[in-house]
């Protein structure tokens, strides 16, 4: 028997017992799918929405070619990308997963980058937004604002230090084209290359808003699916106690990076779900608050299985490969969890904790006041949120049964 078979075995023996699963824990299930359901139709769906667009018609008007002509100094010696990458990191950062690998794969589709830069490029570029570090796992999970200060600082170092070892990520014989880097007109130069990218588009307005639109809310669909899938899954593997076996021998790695063995679970949990896993290690009782940090910093940095899942189905549309992706996460986890222990005493036991102990100290920040706009959006994504996934769902359905009329 071949591998192929070997592979096909496996993926419908797993495809039964899931479906066997879901039989035999109805209840279960339809209550894990629910909260998933919930996070995709309250949350995701509304803050990733307008990012998405407005992507698409910034690469449609040519505004990230000039962009990617003003950041190529930068990008292409620290992390031999095209300057465009600079948009899709900056993007990535403020939108959080799976952003990044989708205008990554947009603009690989776009032909802006090779495929080995377009394998560079999404491995250092997908991470989560300072919302979410914040507002649900900082503030939500841990009710510690302060503490999301170590936890973003420690995601985005990481970040950064998967980019410069990335670089040196295959070897190519056609590399895209620099930008021209005249300093005395680098601006006019931008602006020409700007004009040729939207010559080339020569879409008009409505068109590209249309396509704009139904581009991201396919893709947020495809995002929801992932989101309540493993979810379930998640909840199976809890209940047939297939979590506890797994978190039993994560027992020893934790106790071999001296960590404590109660986060086994949390762990576990997270590698499939950045979301549980993250709530989960706040809730472990009688556990340092630094040892969480770490944990809580490993799991926003490998960002799940089902966060990787996305990518992965954004990156089958195009010729980028998915394991380098898979590489970076480990890299980036196992650095962010470095950089959130080597950081915490300089920047929260002796600037935020003991603010009192030194006149050249950095005072704590105040939960009242420098993150009310973390709950108060949180709040309106949670009351206004359903509202706009349902209104942006009927303008998709609009405009796709509009275009299928009009290729038939």
């Amino acid at each position: 028997m071949n591998i192929t078979k070997v592979n096909s075995l496996i993926l419908a023996t797993t495809a039964l017992l899931l479906a066997i699963a879901l039989i035999s824990f109805p209840q279960a299930s339809f209550e894990a799918s629910q909260r998933g359901l919930q996070i995709w139709w309250g949350v995701v769906f509304p803050s990733l929405l307008p990012f998405f667009i407005i992507s698409e018609l910034l690469i449609g008007f040519g505004v990230v070619r000039f962009i990617g002509f003003l950041l190529e100094p930068l990008m292409r010696p620290l992390f031999k990308v095209p300057g465009v990458g600079g948009f899709v990191w900056a993007m990535g950062m403020a939108s959080g997963y799976p952003a990044g690998a989708k205008f990554t794969a947009r603009l690989r589709q776009e032909n802006q980058l090779t495929a080995i830069e377009a394998e560079r490029l999404v491995s250092f570029t997908n991470s989560s937004n300072p919302l979410f570090i914040f507002g649900a796992v900082a503030i939500g999970f841990f009710q510690n604002a302060s503490l999301g200060i170590i936890l973003a600082i420690s995601h985005y170092l990481g970040n950064i230090c998967v980019g410069l070892i990335m670089r040196f990520h295959g070897k190519e014989n056609v590399i895209s084209k620099p930008s021209n880097n005249r300093k005395k007109r680098i601006i006019h130069e931008a602006l020409r290359s700007a004009h040729e990218s939207r010559l080339q588009d020569n879409r008009p307005l409505g068109k590209l808003l249309g396509d704009a639109i139904t581009s991201s809310v396919h893709t947020l669909l495809m995002i929801g699916g992932f989101i309540i899938l493993f979810s379930v899954l998640n909840k199976l593997l809890s209940i047939v106690h297939i979590t506890a076996v797994v978190a039993y021998l994560l027992e020893y790695v934790l106790a071999v990076f001296d960590l404590p063995e109660e986060l086994g679970i949390p762990l576990f949990s997270g590698l499939f779900e950045i979301t549980l896993g993250s709530q989960l290690t706040s809730e472990t009782p009688n556990i340092s608050l630094i040892y969480q940090a770490v944990i809580t910093s490993f799991i926003l940095a490998f960002s799940g299985l089902s966060v990787q899942a996305q990518v992965a189905s954004i990156l089958a549309e195009t010729d980028i490969r998915f394991r380098p992706f898979f590489v970076a996460r480990i890299f980036h986890g196992f650095f962010a969890a470095l950089f959130a222990y080597i950081l915490w005493k300089p920047l929260y036991i002796n600037t935020i904790v003991k603010p009192e102990h030194g006149p050249n100290v950095i005072p704590s920040f105040s939960l009242n006041t420098n993150f009310s706009m973390f709950y108060d959006f949180l709040y309106i994504m949670w009351t206004y949120g359903p509202i706009i996934t349902l209104t942006t769902l009927c303008c998709y359905v609009l405009l796709y049964i509009k275009k299928i009329r009009l290729f038939s």
